[in-house]
């Protein structure tokens, strides 16, 4: 499905509009449906919104970062989570950090090049009694490690790797 910007109104947009009457108390629904199924909320899906809402783009723009479950890039495969939050920071994330970076050659907010991994950073997952903690999409990696990350940066490229067999 086209998010390009320059094509008309892809057919997941116009359905799911029509799922939701026009009011703005839909925003976050509609929201939460384009980034289940896109992966990120593109321009051209805001200003479809925006137009069938009749809310400005500015409005959207500023319900998407300030939730942090919406992105307005395409997130990797992978979306590996270092939570720097103060209990995780003094039990030694900023390492495991500054690994991911050095390992993906990517800064927080960035996807690889492949579009396998992506880093964020986090501030508080609910899990301060495992800190420090990473997460891979939804799956928690507690009392973590540099090498903990390691490995699991080596498993999901070896699964790479076999698939692509």
């Amino acid at each position: 499905m086209c998010q390009c910007g320059n094509c008309k109104k892809d057919q997941y947009m116009e359905e799911l509009l029509n799922k939701f009457k026009p009011e703005k108390d839909n925003l976050i629904q509609i929201l939460n449906s384009v980034q289940e199924h896109y992966g990120y909320i593109s321009e051209k899906s805001q200003k479809e919104i925006s137009e069938y809402l009749n809310i400005s783009m500015a409005e959207i723009y500023g319900v998407i970062t300030f939730y942090s479950r919406f992105t307005l890039k395409p997130k990797g495969k992978y979306n590996i989570a270092i939570c720097l939050g103060t209990a995780c920071f003094v039990k030694g994330s900023e390492k495991i950090m500054d690994r991911a970076k050095e390992r993906l050659k990517i800064m927080p907010g960035e996807t690889t090049k492949d579009g396998i991994f992506s880093l964020e950073e986090t501030r508080c997952i609910g899990a301060c009694g495992l800190a420090p903690v990473f997460t891979v999409n939804d799956e928690v990696h507690g009392n973590a490690t540099v090498s903990q990350l390691d490995k699991v940066i080596d498993e999901i490229l070896n699964k790479e790797r076999e698939e692509k067999v």
